[in-house]
């Protein structure tokens, strides 16, 4: 393990190369050198580090050790920028017979954890630090890790000694394209990455989930941990790791989906055009960032020709984190619903859009989807929605804008950013269309009677089985609250 000196060494160092690179304002940040002790052979060595920012992804600590005594050498990839607000999980398949399948480029973070289910296989994220690779790279990686000590347990275990051999020998035929696999990657910090050589178009063999984390994925990556003097344990009622969570939790905190994360203001703003809080109430919670008590601000209001919703805010007077929460009010509508906007002018580009976590985008003349979840919960316009739409595919397929990315690839790219570019300059008509099975999402009509809007149609349609299961209603059963709710009544 490294040591707390060390650790603290690394992060001045980082820091001392940041305040060089905004000092001298130049484009390449400065390589930084420390000396530090070598694992191997207890003598010093050193290490470089270098900060910089790979284009449209994110800051990146580039570090690489090298001891001149025993020629130990090591090299990782931490990421400097902040967490992302969900996790995310790949999903690649593989088929038997497309070996350049192996060759996409792989961003694993140092809470990655990668598994292969066919082969009942799992690197933990401790077992491999944070890497830039490929997927050729990761596999032959846990090779070298299995095989290096397989002659010493051959000596004690003979046994287990030639069981790995043959999960070896399996795995090696992953390389060799013998074997169709899956290659999954699961990061709760959402700081992984894995190439999609087609983008911004949908890969078949490639899926991208997000999530939002659970209690324990948070306090492994130091979030939600109460700030105690030192020696003091933390007080129960504050404790959100224990068991129970603390009555009024909401948001970040209970981990529940919410219609609409953002901006506290910019969320008020957009809600108050249509009506202001007649009463606001209040109820205990805690903050979702350093865990101690705070009050959550909620009233509910109705928005017309759409439904009752309730507005939720919080803030932390200690740490200032704030979150805003847009969440829909009565029971699960019967129907999914379809929002389908004909955008002609500058009126409709400022539209006033809802788009719920469960809710999906597709625009037609970009050949353009994405699936729910992609981009959570969104109180904006619909100039706004595509500008999220246009960041979030740069940030997601970092490096398609990469020195080392071929021609082609950037040119398509570029391509695709000029067409998004001339949707928000409208000089064509253009389609935006919203699907969600919750029939959580909205967008403002233009005339005071949503009839009469022409450019504007909704449509609903019965869920599938699929879409029923993947909300987890299927399973659901409320007979016994319509039965108490009928009683009271």
């Amino acid at each position: 393990m490294e040591s707390n000196g060390h650790v603290e060494d690394i992060r001045s160092a980082a820091e001392a190369v940041a305040a060089e690179e905004e000092e001298d304002d130049a484009s390449v940040a400065p390589l930084h050198q420390i000396e530090s002790l070598c694992m191997r052979c207890g003598e010093n060595g050193m290490t470089r580090l270098l900060l910089t920012r790979i284009p449209h992804f994110r800051e990146v600590v580039l570090m690489a050790f090298e001891c001149p005594h025993c020629n130990e050498r090591n090299n990782e990839v931490q990421f400097a920028g902040q967490l992302q607000p969900k996790g995310c999980h790949y999903r690649l398949e593989v088929p038997a017979g497309r070996t350049e399948i192996l060759n996409r480029q792989v961003v694993k973070s140092d809470s990655a954890s990668i598994k292969i289910p066919e082969l009942d296989f799992e690197i933990p994220p401790e077992a491999q630090r944070g890497s830039l690779s490929t997927v050729e790279g990761i596999i032959t990686r846990a090779l070298d890790g299995l095989q290096a000590l397989q002659d010493e347990r051959k000596k004690i275990d003979p046994e287990k000694a030639a069981a790995i051999d043959q999960f070896l020998d399996k795995l090696r035929s992953l390389l060799t394209g013998d074997s169709t696999f899956t290659f999954e990657l699961d990061d709760p910090a959402g700081n992984s990455f894995i190439e999609n050589p087609y983008a911004p178009s949908p890969d078949p063999l490639l899926s991208i989930r997000f999530y939002e984390r659970t209690p324990e994925q948070a306090a492994a990556l130091g979030f939600l941990a109460e700030p105690t003097a030192a020696g003091e344990p933390a007080p129960e009622e504050n404790n959100l790791m224990s068991d129970t969570m603390p009555h009024g939790s909401v948001g970040a905190v209970a981990g529940r989906r919410a219609i609409a994360q953002g901006n506290p203001d910019e969320v008020a703003a957009a809600l108050c055009r249509y009506s202001a809080p007649e009463e606001v109430d209040t109820l205990p919670s805690s903050c979702g960032a350093c865990g101690v008590k705070c009050e959550t601000r909620f009233y509910a209001t109705k928005i017309p020709y759409f439904r009752e919703v309730i507005v939720m805010a919080t803030t932390c007077d200690i740490c200032g984190y704030r979150s805003s929460e847009l969440k829909p009010g009565g029971e699960i509508p019967q129907k999914g619903k379809r929002i389908t906007l004909r955008v002609k002018n500058l009126r409709d580009l400022s539209r006033d859009v809802i788009k719920a976590d469960s809710a999906g985008v597709k625009v037609p003349e970009l050949e353009l989807e994405l699936t729910s979840g992609t981009l959570g919960g969104l109180v904006t316009t619909v100039e706004g929605l595509i500008t999220k739409i246009c960041e979030s595919l740069e940030r997601v397929h970092g490096f398609t804008l990469g020195d080392s990315t071929e021609e082609w690839k950037k040119k398509k790219w570029a391509d695709f950013k000029l067409r998004l570019s001339q949707l928000l300059s409208l000089e064509e008509e253009w389609t935006l269309i919203i699907d969600d099975a919750l029939a959580g999402s909205f967008v403002s009509p233009a005339t005071d009677a949503i009839e009469d809007d022409k450019q504007l149609t909704i449509e609903e349609y019965e869920r599938s089985w699929e879409q029923n299961e993947e909300l987890g209603l299927n399973d659901m059963d409320t007979s016994s609250a319509d039965t108490a709710y009928h009683t009271n009544a």
